[in-house]
C-alpha cells in the first residue's frame, strides 16, 4: 500500500509550486515587449521621426487599396471591351455608345473613341485621303493611351518615394536614440552597463523597424502596380494596332 506524504513533504511541494508559478507569470511579464510605453519615454526626436514613419505608411496604404481598385477596375473593362469589339458588333454601333455623354469612357473604350472618332472626321473631308486617315487615327489612339497609362501611373512616384527613403528616415531616428542615451549616460555619471543603455538602444531600433514596416510593403506595390501598368500599355498598344488593321481595310486608297 502507498504510504501518504508527510505534511512537511506536502507543505514544501506546494511552496515549491506557488513559486514556479510566480516565477513564470513575472517571466512572462517580462518577455513582452510594450511598444506604446516604449514611444511614450522615447526621447522627442525619435517620436517625431516615428510618426512621420506612421503618417507616411498610411499614405501608403491609403495609395494601395486606391490603386488595387483602379487597376481592377481596368481590367475588367478592358475584358468587357474586348468582348464587345470582337464580338462582331458594327464600329459605328461601338462608337455610338462610346460616345455617349451620359458616361466617361476609359481604359480601351477611350483609345477606340478617339481614335474611330479622328477616322470618321477625316473620311468626312471633300477629298479623303486613306492614309491621312489612318495616320490621325493612330496619332490620336497614341495620345489617349498615353493619357490612359498617366491615370493608372498617378500616385506611384509617391508610393515608390515612401518606399525608398523611409528606412533612411527610421535610420535617423535610431542614430538621434543613440545620441540621445549616450548624452544622458554622461550627464548622469551612470556606468555603461546593459541595464543603463538598453532602454535607449531600444527606442532607437524601434525606428530601425518601424523604417522597414512602411518600405516593405510600399516598395511590394510599387513593383507590382509598375508591371500591371506595362502589361496594360501592351494590352492598349495591341489593340491600337490591330484597330490600325481594321480602319486600313476601310479606308480609301491613296
Amino acid at each position: 500500500m502507498p504510504q501518504p506524504l508527510p505534511e512537511e513533504a506536502v507543505a514544501t511541494t506546494t511552496e515549491l509550486a506557488a513559486n514556479a508559478a510566480t516565477s513564470a507569470m513575472a517571466a512572462g511579464a517580462h518577455g513582452g515587449i510594450n511598444y506604446i510605453d516604449l514611444m511614450l519615454k522615447a526621447s522627442l526626436p525619435v517620436q517625431l521621426i516615428v510618426a512621420l514613419l506612421l503618417v507616411g505608411s498610411l499614405i501608403s496604404w491609403v495609395i494601395i487599396f486606391r490603386k488595387s481598385r483602379v487597376f481592377k477596375q481596368a481590367n475588367e473593362e478592358a475584358r468587357e471591351f474586348e468582348d464587345r469589339f470582337w464580338s462582331g458588333t458594327d464600329l459605328n454601333k461601338l462608337y455610338a455608345a462610346a460616345s455617349d455623354r451620359s458616361r466617361v469612357s476609359s481604359g480601351l473604350e477611350a483609345i477606340f473613341e478617339n481614335g474611330f472618332r479622328e477616322f470618321v472626321r477625316l473620311k468626312d473631308r471633300r477629298d479623303p485621303d486613306g492614309r491621312v486617315q489612318l495616320e490621325g487615327a493612330q496619332r490620336a489612339m497614341r495620345v489617349a493611351g498615353t493619357r490612359e497609362i498617366d491615370q493608372l501611373e498617378r500616385n506611384l512616384e509617391l508610393l515608390a518615394n515612401i518606399g525608398s527613403t523611409a528606412p533612411y528616415v527610421g535610420l535617423v531616428g535610431t542614430v538621434f536614440g543613440i545620441m540621445v542615451t549616450m548624452h544622458d549616460m554622461l550627464n548622469s555619471g551612470e556606468q555603461a552597463g546593459i541595464a543603463a543603455v538598453a532602454p535607449g538602444i531600444s527606442e532607437a531600433l524601434f525606428a530601425t523597424a518601424i523604417g522597414l514596416f512602411v518600405a516593405i510593403p510600399a516598395v511590394w506595390a510599387y513593383n507590382r502596380f509598375t508591371t500591371r501598368v506595362e502589361r496594360l500599355a501592351v494590352r492598349y498598344d495591341s489593340f491600337a494596332e490591330e484597330l490600325s488593321s481594321i480602319l486600313q481595310r476601310q479606308a480609301p486608297a491613296g
